[in-house]
């Protein structure tokens, strides 16, 4: 059952969405900056309840107009904080940060410091989009925030590179010679230093020659199959040379100051041999390499260990291969970087380093989830957190990057 009152906007949860108390229980509403007074429509959903916004009576200062179109009118759920000042999102990430760490991982500290992209919009090298039929014709968008199952068609996405933007309108314009016979689809336009790859899932049957031949730019055409394995289909680049369907830094420029952030940071613990585990394309391992440690770079994906390695310096080297399959036996290891995607550390990943008999001297966590690092910290019970780093890698949405730096505990 719903009730109806007013409330003050106090923070900004993991999700995005802006927290405030109604009765003592947390409500959590969509679409709110810290400091609205705002009218809502809640519902109580356990020990928490869920907030329709139906006013805002009295402004927060932090609260802009969002810069696009769909934001509003579409109610895309792409971006969550659009309508927060960027100073906001900064301070409410590092909130998030902060919160994370100090519920899940038990750690206590105050909010960090989050480093601001150079950037906050058209910083995005990749877009994937949900694809539906509409009678006869194929359109591709995103979906609502409060109604997942509802896709929009996409004019355009502001926090997008243009050029991502056109190679998906080049895309559409040749939508006949796409796979005909699935009543969805899921592609990604993928930006490379020359052209951009195409990935497509769905459908049975298909080659995609034809849309290959159509669009000149297409530098990489891959296909997942219904119930099959992704596949190159056709390439304009030279074997050997691609980096994979999945590995581009979506936000170059902030990439570029993490790594360096991270290798700073190994640096200082002047080390001779250093891990990096779930290395993608090698960019942190090659960054500790050239510091002068002997790096063993650990990363699942074939053709990207086969480009990491292409990277690192004799003495050096790169193993295709599950982090938690390998790394007992890579240790021990003066620093060990870990970057995991966004599930965090298989848990045999925690036990190997909690194990070691020789702890390297830093354990330097890169996450794209405050939740799962946090519990992750946790986990790793024989090391203390000695510094965190945000990194706003994704503005307008309530992602963050988080570098945390831990040591062996006394």
């Amino acid at each position: 059952m719903s009730q109806t009152f007013t409330m003050r906007i106090d923070s900004v949860a993991a999700g995005g969405d802006g927290i405030g108390r109604h009765e003592g229980m947390a409500v959590f509403v969509p679409r709110t900056a810290p400091g609205d007074l705002a009218r809502v429509e809640g519902t109580v959903q356990g020990r928490l309840m869920r907030g329709r916004l139906l006013e805002i009576m009295e402004p927060s200062a932090n609260r802009v107009q969002p810069l696009c179109h769909h934001y509003v009118q579409d109610r895309c759920g792409g971006c969550q904080l659009q309508h927060l000042a960027y100073d906001g999102q900064l301070a409410a990430k590092a909130g998030i940060i902060r919160d994370s760490l100090q519920r899940i991982g038990r750690v206590q500290l105050d909010a960090p410091a989050v480093q601001p992209s150079p950037s906050a919009w058209r910083y995005r090298r990749k877009l994937t989009l949900a694809m539906r039929r509409a009678g006869n014709r194929w359109y591709a968008g995103l979906r609502r925030f409060d109604d997942p199952a509802d896709v929009f068609e996409l004019r355009d996405c502001p926090i997008t590179a243009e050029s991502v933007v056109g190679h998906w309108r080049a895309v559409m314009q040749h939508q006949h010679l796409l796979p005909q016979d699935a009543p969805s689809l899921r592609g990604a336009v993928r930006e490379m230093s020359q052209g951009f790859a195409f990935t497509i899932e769905g459908g049975t049957q298909w080659d995609g020659a034809h849309l290959f031949a159509e669009i000149p730019a297409m530098a990489e055409l891959w296909w997942r199959p219904r119930d099959g394995a992704l596949r190159l289909l056709h390439s304009r680049v030279a074997e050997g040379a691609g980096a994979g369907a999945s590995f581009v830094q979506v936000n170059a420029a902030l990439a570029m100051r993490l790594h360096d952030f991270v290798a700073a940071s190994a640096a200082l613990e002047r080390s001779e041999s250093a891990i990096d585990a779930y290395a993608g394309t090698g960019e942190i391992a090659m960054r500790l390499a050239q510091s002068g440690a002997r790096v063993t770079a650990i990363e699942v994906d074939r053709t990207a260990s086969r480009e990491s390695a292409s990277r690192l310096p004799m003495g050096s080297s790169a193993v295709a291969a599950r982090v938690e399959d390998v790394l007992p036996r890579a240790l021990p290891a003066d620093v060990v970087v870990v970057n995991p995607p966004r599930a965090g550390l298989d848990a045999r990943v925690p036990r190997a380093l909690n194990a070691a008999e020789r702890r390297p001297r830093a354990l330097i966590y890169v996450s794209c989830d405050p939740g799962t690092l946090a519990r992750d910290v946790r986990r790793l019970d024989r090391y203390v957190l000695r510094a965190v780093r945000g990194f706003d890698m994704f503005p307008q949405t309530a992602h963050v990057e988080t570098v945390c730096e831990l040591v062996p505990a006394a």
